[in-house]
């Protein structure tokens, strides 16, 4: 008989993240843990994760809603029907512990070239906000270690810094040497959006993500036609129910590019039919973690293997936390690996 619980775990940032949305120093996770009852040393690992201000999953009522899964799991696959939509993050966990427990628990959801440490995934280095000073050493510090592709965090501090920033990469690397992508989280206002974009794109940016607030399709379907880089859509897919709704979105804006977020979307399904929706329509894609421990990375990235990326995908939060469970998960040059010699250490979450 299935069995479930759940652990929750705060993990803390190393130092303040800062988005357009406030600056985060620590955020709420809950480890779903599934077993059967006839062998329960064999487990499953999920991860439900939250951040405050963009996870769609109400905050009251997030650890009854987990309470009643686990005490009825047998009934799961209705659960994830009727409640899933509701809590999507939930939904994301209980399906990676699914996977995981079905695949002998070890943490082996998909057996491919990355889950065997064969090879890594190229992964974009990402800025936080914060200071000009300290944006440019975080700059400095992911090129130095290998990181051909840059994602900056804009918008919250004054335009002219946030130029001046790509200016001193640009005058040291070709686009050829240092692809940038910018995000914006949605900190650009309808009147001056283009033209921020035009003055942004003398810097031969790959793309931006969510230049304009998401729930504004008219705006951001005409930014998406006018804008001088590719437009990439991350918040606008959030809440996004159902083929025919995720068909329409994408026919509307057009955009470049969209980015999945499983823990914000519902799961991996859920991101895999966005995925084949958009390749319908000749838009590009890449898989992005939001900044769940290396539980919910480790699914990810694996999950994301599957599909044999060509784009530098956005997993490199691992390293963002003082407590993160330790894990094979490593990142060298630029792309994130699956180390069998380290080991995961899970005896204080188990505890």
């Amino acid at each position: 008989m299935l069995q479930a619980r759940h652990i929750p775990y705060k993990l803390i940032f190393r130092q303040a993240a800062g988005t357009s949305r406030g600056v985060l120093t620590e955020k709420y996770s809950w480890i779903l843990i599934l077993h059967n009852s006839e062998n329960p040393d064999i487990f499953g690992l999920g991860e439900c994760s939250l951040i405050s201000g963009l996870s769609p999953d109400p905050i009251t009522g997030y650890e009854p809603e987990l309470n009643n899964l686990c005490q009825n799991i047998q009934d799961h696959e209705k659960w994830s029907a009727q409640r899933g939509k509701t809590f999507p993050s939930i939904r994301f966990g209980l399906e990676t512990a699914l996977l995981d427990l079905k695949n002998g628990g070890h943490r082996t959801l998909f057996l491919n070239k990355f889950s065997t440490g064969e090879t890594g995934i190229p992964i974009n280095g990402l800025v936080w906000m914060g200071r000009p000073e300290f944006m440019k050493k975080q700059i400095i510090e992911k090129i130095e270690a290998g990181f051909n592709c840059i994602k900056i965090k804009v918008g919250a501090i004054n335009f002219d810094e946030e130029i001046s920033l790509l200016a001193f990469i640009r005058k040291q690397f070709s686009a050829a040497e240092i692809i940038i992508r910018l995000d914006a989280n949605g900190a650009f206002g309808p009147s001056d959006v283009i033209e921020k974009l035009k003055q942004l794109s003398d810097f031969n940016i790959h793309s931006i993500e969510q230049p304009v607030k998401q729930g504004q399709n008219e705006l951001m379907a005409r930014v998406c036609s006018e804008s001088a880089i590719a437009v990439a859509l991350d918040e606008e897919l959030i809440g996004v129910a159902g083929t025919v709704n995720k068909t329409k979105l994408l026919q509307e804006i057009k955009p470049h590019y969209i980015i999945l977020k499983p823990s914000l979307l519902g799961g991996m399904a859920e991101s895999d039919e966005w995925i084949e929706i958009a390749e319908k329509h000749q838009i590009g894609w890449w898989n992005t973690s939001a900044l769940e421990s290396n539980i919910g990375l480790n699914a990810i990235a694996q999950w994301t293997a599957e599909k044999s990326p060509e784009l530098p995908q956005g997993l490199g939060t691992g390293q963002l936390y003082t407590n993160n469970i330790m894990s094979p998960l490593t990142i060298s040059n630029g792309n994130l690996y699956y180390d069998h010699t380290k080991p995961w250490e899970l005896k204080h979450l188990l505890k």
